[in-house]
């Protein structure tokens, strides 16, 4: 079974919705984290993160949306606005800092101009938990999950100007 990652409030290459866009920076959607479902995952799995990542981003080395460490191998699955504050991540998931500045989820915010990718990764990892904080950033993260993967599924929305959102 390949690994793969899916939601129920969009499919791969659709429009983000409204609840899942930012609020704020010009955009008035919801801010919620979407429901998340992955299955597949490889043997040896210790545990999982979760990100987003706006590739597309005017920076010169894209935007982190959402950066969630050290969620047990046992869990497959994350409700709507578990990243949002509006629903529980497991006891021992961490959030760590994004490009807004802080931990949590946040959603689509493209300046005008292109529509942009975001990009959900469910990763899985030979290691139980990642050695960081809250205030660790996005790149720290990114190395680590690096030197531990096993396996990675993705799913990806757009967003930005001459969208329609459902």
């Amino acid at each position: 079974m390949a690994f793969t990652v899916t939601s129920p409030a969009f499919i791969n290459g659709s429009v983000m919705p409204q609840a899942q866009v930012y609020s704020g920076m010009g955009q008035t959607g919801g801010n919620l984290s979407p429901p998340l479902k992955w299955e597949g995952a490889p043997a040896g799995t210790k545990s999982f993160v979760v990100t987003l990542y706006d590739p597309d981003a005017p920076t010169g080395s894209g935007w982190w949306h959402w950066v969630v460490v050290n969620i047990p191998a046992e869990v497959t699955s994350l409700p709507e606005g578990a990243g949002s504050g509006k629903a529980g991540l497991p006891s021992s998931a961490l959030q760590v800092r994004t490009d807004f500045g802080a931990p949590g989820y946040g959603g689509a915010a493209p300046p005008p101009g292109r529509v942009h990718r975001y990009v959900f990764t469910v990763t899985a990892l030979d290691v139980p938990h990642l050695e960081v904080t809250a205030d660790s950033s996005p790149a720290l993260v990114g190395f680590m999950v690096n030197h531990h993967r096993l396996a990675s599924a993705q799913l990806t929305v757009l967003y930005g100007s001459g969208t329609k959102t459902p």
